[in-house]
């Protein structure tokens, strides 16, 4: 019997040759069908860090829900089509420029929900007012209520809103919620949350679950990152806001005296059956339940408002990124104004090109965000981009600490806005479920004017001479988060 022997020169040789093989391997496989600045960031990390970095691949390298999941909002999106063809929601306003019919039917072709006329919208920038303008209109209820949050607490700041849900479902209305499972783990009040929803007699879910002993398991960091409300298909919000604290009962917020500041929109109209769509088709990929019998999505009753509206889901249940190309759409089509507002700002190549080539058309550019960050990684990416705006000639606005502005909506010129809960980062684009609110009218336009107006004046511009005197070492964290931005 040959007995073979391995020395340390043929362990080094076996480590070198499986090394060259994980190599190839990645040149081969992490490339296909990913954004080149993702590939490379991929790569990079397998490279320099190769064990770690094939890991991380295997774990979140695949940024697309789960196939089972890709049919269900595949079969949503063909019934909302085919139910809602022909059909006619309120009366849209005159003379749409041909670039917005466009816009509206790349919309339809990606979510399949519809442009809609007599449409009423109203912002809500103060945050307990929001909060409490909700429970206002949990208490009307008589059908049903349906919730939605990315983040959801019971404590002080949402009493109210809790109450009135309790309400509700006391006097027989069916009180549905749906909560993100990742982004309310582990978090204050979360077990008490439950417990108190459970007491109410509320149906809930948690969306994409990360619970593989419960045979539920996707991409963990994939998140259901929407906010919205609706009371029985009549009134309708949503936004960037989530229903908890101002402070989001985290200690470390709290020590540091952060307080998030928000921007929701109240609704009525047709279109309120358009975010309603959006989280049936949630609670059916959550629970199996299809409650389109029971809902009529179609059954529209016209109101005296005057805008139009249509709905733009996005997220990795989509084939492409929805809400990418809505923002690019509407940069193209600027012709005197662009105002963003993302607390998260970190875009790709596309996004900076379409910004960076409307200051060059002369189209007047602000992007308003936060002094101060939240989350080290994306503060320290987004902080990349801003000499190349700074020098395009974008209007940086830093609305000042200790406030978060987590506000997210995008203007142009004066007839056409977006809002909902898309920040322009990688992430919303990639890997969250998002949704936003197309807007045509200029009613809707000034509202928005004057809550920029007023993040304008609790903030400080940020001009090309200061950001030239940032240290080295601040320039070196920043282009290190840029590249782990990439990792999709």
């Amino acid at each position: 019997m040959i007995q073979i022997e391995f020395d340390g020169a043929w362990w080094l040789v076996l480590i070198f040759v499986t090394d060259v093989i994980v190599r190839i391997l990645a040149i081969i496989f992490v490339p296909r069908n990913r954004r080149p600045t993702a590939a490379m960031a991929w790569l990079l990390a397998i490279y320099f860090i190769p064990f770690v970095g094939v890991l991380l691949f295997l774990v979140i390298g695949t940024p697309k829900l789960p196939r089972k999941r890709r049919l269900k909002q595949e079969a949503i999106n063909d019934y909302i089509r085919d139910t809602s063809q022909g059909l006619e929601f309120g009366t849209l306003r005159p003379d749409a420029p041909d670039w917005f019919t466009a816009l509206v039917r790349l919309n339809s072709n990606l979510g399949a929900l519809p442009l809609s006329g007599d449409n009423e919208a109203t912002l809500i920038s103060d945050y307990q007012t929001s909060l409490d303008t909700m429970a206002d209109a949990v208490r009307e209820a008589k059908s049903y209520v349906h919730v939605e949050f990315y983040i959801l607490q019971s404590d002080t700041a949402t009493n109210n809103l809790f109450l009135a849900l309790e309400e509700a479902a006391a006097r027989g209305v069916v009180v549905r919620v749906l909560l993100d499972h990742w982004a309310n783990r582990g978090k204050p009040y979360y077990r008490q949350t439950l417990a108190r929803l459970d007491a109410m007699g509320a149906h809930w879910r948690l969306l994409l679950p990360v619970q593989p002993f419960k045979g539920k398991y996707q991409r963990p960091d994939l998140r259901n990152h929407r906010k919205l409300l609706v009371i029985d298909g009549d009134v309708a919000f949503m936004g960037s806001q989530n229903a908890t604290d101002s402070t989001y009962n985290l200690k470390k917020n709290i020590k540091r005296g952060l307080h998030w500041v928000d921007l929701m929109s109240r609704v009525e109209g047709p279109v309120v059956n358009s975010i309603n769509a959006v989280f049936l088709s949630d609670w059916y990929s959550e629970t199996d339940e299809i409650l389109t019998e029971e809902i009529n999505l179609f059954e529209v009753t016209n109101m005296p408002g005057n805008l139009d509206c249509q709905i733009v889901p996005s997220g990795p249940g989509f084939e492409f990124q929805n809400n990418l190309k809505l923002f690019l759409s509407m940069l193209y089509a600027a012709d005197r104004k662009i105002i963003m507002v993302s607390p998260y700002f970190v875009p790709e190549e596309s996004l900076m090109l379409a910004i960076t080539t409307a200051c060059q058309r002369g189209v007047h550019v602000e992007l308003f965000v936060s002094e101060e960050g939240d989350q080290a990684m994306v503060y320290h990416a987004q902080r990349s981009y801003y000499e190349a705006l700074l020098r395009a000639g974008v209007e940086i606005w830093m609305y000042r600490k200790p406030y978060i502005l987590h506000s997210k909506s995008l203007t142009i010129d004066d007839e056409v806005g977006v809002i909902g809960s898309s920040n322009m980062d990688m992430r919303s684009f990639g890997l969250n479920l998002e949704i936003s609110m197309l807007v045509r009218g200029t009613e809707f336009v000034d509202d928005m004017r004057r809550v920029e107006d007023k993040y304008r004046s609790l903030s400080r511009r940020l001009t090309l001479e200061e950001w030239t005197k940032q240290p080295l070492r601040s320039t070196v964290l920043d282009n290190l988060a840029r590249l782990t931005s990439a990792l999709q």
